[in-house]
């Protein structure tokens, strides 16, 4: 089995620095080495000792760049790829206007095909190794995902949405339709090499009841999968699901009477939680997904991070491309550090740090898969150049200790601070940035 060191600054968590002390938990090394072993991680430690005690290694010296795990963006709509950036709405109308009209081009499987594999080399670019995306409501759609990450070797979590009202006649389907399509779906694909299955409702406005109903038995006959939905975005749409659903009693409950409250279930958004939500998710388990780009770009609100940690429930960080304004889960975590100053509780990087990778892989139930430096891990990992730019390099020559290295590239880094990405134990084919090999 071929053998790959991996020389540099390494970091990496045994455990969640939201409930303990970052300081416990983070693990940093300045001359650290991780050593590979066919797709996975066998060590991180000191780098000098690895290498004499395994001379049969090929290396790789990245000097001061800093060694990761990949990123998991837990929350985003690779169909939206195209239309990132659009100006001047917020969610309803930005659905109808920009979202609806670009998800019915995915009726043709080429065009699907097209996007699935851009996206997936954006985020690569990026640093993210591992993505949790809506599909649309073609089939070919989640094909065209799940075939495009088997080439690349990623880990993707994704599914067929499905509306059947409130949506353009061709972006509508059926009860029935919803389950036969996911359950051929998961079916074909769900624990196939890397590949997750998302149940995948877009949102309870879209979805009758009876649609509703139906993903919850498809998902009560098959457990292992993730049921990924949205939660709480916006003020205007809480009102209308409150008008949609006049007898439930919030938002979440919508899910909960059709049996789409779960452990193993994705919650995007959630900003605006009543506080029988946040108890109910609490109790079950549930994972909540942050997604701060997109909170700030449509003006849905602030996610309360830290009332919702100490509250007991599990939280990934996501970029929501499209509604997100970056690929980027650095521009992501800097975005979640902003929301937190105007919530008045500021993240320390390893906080942000913890989020884009073990936090994530916690809420897709992949810790010590994904998104982990450390053995028995994948090895997915990113390599991160902490003088990418002029701007950050400068800042970063001033630092008093790796945090205070790390957090300019978190603050103002961009695909350039990417110097290298590894997916299952192999480099990918961009170019690397004067690796010493």
């Amino acid at each position: 089995m071929k053998k790959h060191l991996l020389l540099g600054q390494t970091l990496g968590f045994s455990g969640d620095p939201f409930i303990n002390d970052w300081a416990d938990v983070a693990h940093y090394a300045r001359h650290g080495g991780v050593l590979i072993e066919g797709t996975k991680i066998s060590v991180v430690g000191d780098g000098a000792t690895l290498r004499q005690r395994h001379p049969d290694a090929i290396v790789t010296d990245y000097g001061a760049a800093l060694i990761s795990a990949g990123f998991v963006d837990a929350h985003m709509h690779y169909p939206q790829t195209g239309m990132i950036a659009s100006w001047g709405k917020q969610l309803i109308e930005w659905l109808n206007t920009y979202t609806f009209p670009e998800e019915a081009r995915f009726a043709d499987p080429a065009y699907a095909q097209d996007v699935a594999g851009r996206t997936l080399d954006l985020a690569l670019a990026h640093g993210t190794t591992t993505l949790t995306s809506f599909c649309t409501i073609h089939p070919a759609s989640v094909d065209a995902l799940f075939a495009a990450a088997a080439t690349r070797n990623m880990a993707v979590v994704a599914g067929k949405t499905c509306m059947d009202r409130n949506a353009p006649d061709d972006l509508r389907d059926t009860a029935q339709s919803a389950y036969d399509d996911s359950r051929r779906l998961l079916e074909a694909w769900h624990c196939k090499g890397r590949a997750t299955y998302a149940i995948t409702p877009r949102f309870s406005p879209t979805s009758t009841p009876a649609q509703l109903e139906a993903l919850g038995v498809l998902w009560a006959e098959n457990p292992t999968c993730l049921m990924q939905t949205h939660l709480s975005e916006q003020h205007p749409e809480i009102a209308w699901v409150k008008n949609l659903f006049p007898t439930a009693r919030d938002y979440l409950d919508t899910y909960e009477a059709y049996g789409l409250l779960g452990e193993r279930g994705l919650y995007g958004h959630a900003i605006h939680l009543e506080p029988r939500e946040t108890l109910r998710l609490a109790e079950v388990g549930a994972a909540v997904i942050h997604c701060p780009t997109s909170n700030a770009f449509i003006g849905s609100g602030l996610f309360d991070m830290m009332g919702l940690a100490t509250a007991g429930l599990c939280i990934g960080l996501a970029t929501d491309t499209g509604g997100g304004s970056s690929f980027s889960m650095l521009r992501t975590m800097a975005a979640a550090y902003e929301i937190g100053q105007l919530r008045g509780a500021a993240l320390h990087p390893a906080q942000l740090m913890w989020l884009a990778t073990e936090g994530s892989a916690k809420a897709l139930h992949m810790s010590g898969e994904i998104g982990h430096l450390g053995a028995g891990g994948m090895a997915d990992i990113v390599i991160l150049d902490l003088a990418s730019t002029p701007a950050i390099a400068q800042r970063s020559a001033r630092a008093d200790d790796i945090w205070d290295a790390v957090f300019p590239t978190i603050m103002m880094g961009d695909d350039r601070a990417v110097q290298d990405v590894w997916i299952a134990g192999r480099r990918c084919a961009q170019p690397a940035k004067n690796p010493k090999a």
